[in-house]
């Protein structure tokens, strides 16, 4: 198996309701070429017994480019961590009531919902996503900084520094907690 591609490594900066979109774009531009998409996701979070046990959780995720069932190890540190995703194409749509009796069978615990609504900009070596998120009844914004080379974690992180630094974001300053507990702060999601 190719462990390049089923880890993760991003750095999460949480940012403000006024932070400015077109400046930021604007600082990417310096980074090269990207195609750029503007995103609506819905994705549906489910922790079981096993995945308390060994540290992960699901997400479904159906988007109009995506549809995932994605495997994320949490607890620690975000910057480097297990995704394993599964593709399970769109020819057959969101299939929700799947999903559901397929997690159900594995003992679900808890479940959750994310709407995230954002701009992607796909670099050859990096995705950057701004995007507003909301679920649990809290909303929150972020700007993630995702290499799209993990054969080398130290090679990924210093593109996500070169992002950054064009960007003027400083991995200082980053979050290491993850999407879903910024947004359900009560989760049981700890390693």
């Amino acid at each position: 198996m190719d462990v390049a591609r089923v880890i993760e490594i991003e750095h999460k900066f949480v940012v403000p309701p006024t932070f400015d979109i077109p400046a930021f774009e604007l600082a990417l531009s310096t980074c090269g070429q990207a195609r750029r998409i503007t995103i609506d996701v819905a994705d549906r979070y489910f922790l079981t017994a096993d995945g308390i046990a060994r540290a992960y959780l699901l997400r479904h995720r159906f988007d109009d480019t995506l549809h995932h069932l994605t495997l994320k190890s949490f607890g620690g540190d975000t910057q480097v961590r297990d995704e394993i995703n599964l593709d399970l194409g769109h020819h057959a749509g969101a299939q929700a009531a799947l999903v559901d009796a397929f997690v159900h069978r594995m003992g679900m615990v808890w479940t959750a919902a994310v709407a995230k609504a954002g701009i992607v900009w796909h670099f050859a070596d990096c995705e950057v996503v701004y995007y507003h998120a909301t679920g649990g009844g809290r909303e929150v914004r972020c700007v993630e900084f995702e290499a799209t080379d993990t054969r080398s974690e130290s090679a990924a992180l210093a593109t996500i520094t070169r992002y950054e630094q064009a960007t003027g974001f400083d991995a200082a300053t980053r979050t290491a907690v993850p999407l879903l507990q910024l947004l359900y702060p009560d989760a049981p999601l700890r390693a």
